[in-house]
């Protein structure tokens, strides 16, 4: 059985900072984080800004839509076309790389980020 890991919610931006349907960055405790508000869902996600695969801090300006059957959120890199899922991070080119994702939460027009 694996120790559950507390997550402090540190707070990001305003929803008004990210635009419907697309991201933005944040700098969180000297990390950049790509922020997306996922607006055609209603959901919001959160993963680390730089791309694995050219190591270029370019996520939060990626392409947001769905992938598969299973309509699984995803985030493609502006410059190199790798596709991650918004949810686990894993990179749905069939790549090793992954990406880091962080839970969201949204109180009134703030949004939090979870950091464990």
């Amino acid at each position: 059985m694996e120790a559950a890991t507390a997550v402090t919610w540190l707070p990001v931006c305003k929803t008004t900072d990210i635009p419907a349907d697309g991201g933005a960055c944040a700098l969180v405790k000297g990390e950049q984080v790509a922020i997306f508000n996922f607006a055609r869902r209603g959901e919001w996600y959160a993963t680390q800004n730089l791309c694995p695969h050219k190591q270029q801090m370019a996520l939060a300006r990626g392409m947001i839509g769905s992938a598969g059957e299973a309509c699984e959120p995803k985030v493609a890199c502006p410059f190199h076309k790798r596709t991650f899922s918004l949810l686990t991070g894993a990179c749905l080119n069939g790549d090793e790389c992954a990406i880091q994702t962080y839970p969201v939460k949204v109180e009134g027009d703030d949004v939090y980020i979870g950091w464990a």
